[in-house]
């Protein structure tokens, strides 16, 4: 990255603080407008870094919104929601069955006896971090005759509260991966420092990439880890800048949540993902 590049993208900061910026989108054209206005924000942060913004993928996140607005997200153009809770997202799935191409990521935490929950509708799983969930996931889908893109979530904040692995326990868990066909890996997740500091939060994506690139020399042969996914509605610019190819976007698509994101904020004993 030359110095150029580097002064811009000193420029960018967080938004966690900004909880009320974003309101409820309540019909297909806000969601067209507030859709417009993120791809806005994914050109301008690959541009600062010389990225093509088709590298990205945009992951809308529905999680807290009711059936009605994931109706008007789709009119929109979303075929792809994300979801952090099994169980929410089972319902959502079942709710929306009229709608043939919306397909449905789970990104947060999973107990293994919700395993089957995800294996009957999901076309992705980001937080993978175990091996009794790989495994009980391999079972279920095997029993769907299904297979699940799947991506290894690391614990790159150092916070004990965190779902995910270790980084150094990121080798070993993927050279054991290939024991479950049922499960692609596709990639690596993270959830960066919930911060104001911008500098802080870059560090947590600035590591993920660096052990993607590190694990790629040794990867077993059908582990793929072209994609990483890092960066939500308030920190996914600075996640574009070091490299994400998947954004998880909820707030600024959707409208603010009930509560402000600090809130949400996955810990061991949450079940969820924020976005």
């Amino acid at each position: 990255m030359n110095a150029e590049k580097t002064a811009d993208i000193s420029q960018t900061q967080p938004l966690h603080d900004l909880h009320n910026r974003w309101p409820e989108a309540e019909s297909v054209e806000d969601f067209r407008h507030n859709l417009a206005a993120v791809h806005a924000r994914i050109a301008a942060a690959c541009g600062r870094v010389g990225r093509d913004p088709a590298s990205v993928r945009l992951l809308p996140v529905s999680k807290t919104k009711p059936e009605a607005s994931i109706r008007l997200a789709h009119a929109a153009g979303c075929r792809l929601l994300g979801e952090n809770k099994p169980q929410e997202a089972f319902r959502k799935w079942e709710a929306t069955q009229d709608l043939h191409d919306l397909q449905w990521s789970v990104i947060g935490h999973l107990q293994t006896n919700k395993a089957k929950l995800v294996a009957r509708f999901a076309t992705e799983f980001q937080a993978l971090d175990s091996l009794r969930v790989a495994e009980a996931l391999e079972r279920r889908l095997q029993a769907e005759g299904r297979a699940l893109d799947v991506f290894v979530q690391v614990n790159t904040s150092g916070e004990a509260s965190k779902y995910g692995l270790h980084p150094d326990d990121v080798p070993a868990f993927l050279r054991a991966l290939p024991g479950f066909p049922a499960l692609r890996v596709r990639g690596l997740m993270t959830l960066a420092l919930f911060s104001a500091e911008a500098e802080r939060v870059r560090q947590c994506f600035v590591l993920l990439r660096n052990l993607r690139d590190q694990l790629r020399q040794d990867a077993p042969a059908d582990i793929s880890l072209d994609e990483l996914s890092m960066g939500m509605s308030g920190d996914f610019e600075i996640a574009i800048e070091e490299g994400a190819t998947v954004v998880r976007v909820g707030q600024a698509i959707f409208g603010a949540r009930a509560l402000p994101d600090s809130h949400y904020w996955p810990t061991a004993q949450d079940d969820g993902a924020d976005s």
